[in-house]
């Protein structure tokens, strides 16, 4: 027997002015204008971020994600981690976790 996903769908009309507002703003975050509606309904509002004011962000995580990963495999290697190790990573993830926050709001209040 077929499991089919269920969904519920709705029409919704558009002025043709209001359709080219919502295909500007669809644009302007690179949604198509389904995604965009979508996305406008659940959410309430719609928050795009440029790829190149992420990306620093996001090569620096990739190059933490790496050394965090090059620890675990020493530490299987000779089979023993220290606590300070593992209480240093801890702060520094938490000190990259507020830092990405805070640039994440950054970028928030200034497209707001």
């Amino acid at each position: 027997m077929r499991k089919h996903k269920q969904v519920k769908r709705k029409e919704v009309v558009f002025s043709l002015d209001e359709w080219s507002i919502i295909e500007n703003k669809a644009a302007a975050v690179s949604l198509k204008t389904g995604t965009y509606i979508k996305q406008a309904a659940l959410n309430g509002k719609v928050t795009f971020y440029n790829a190149t004011e992420v990306a620093p962000v996001m090569n620096a995580l990739r190059i933490i994600g790496g050394n965090i990963n090059q620890i675990a495999k020493k530490a299987n290697e000779i089979n023993s981690i220290h606590a300070g190790d593992i209480e240093k990573l801890q702060e520094e993830y938490n000190s990259v976790c507020h830092t990405l926050n805070q640039f994440l709001s950054t970028l928030q209040s200034t497209a707001a």
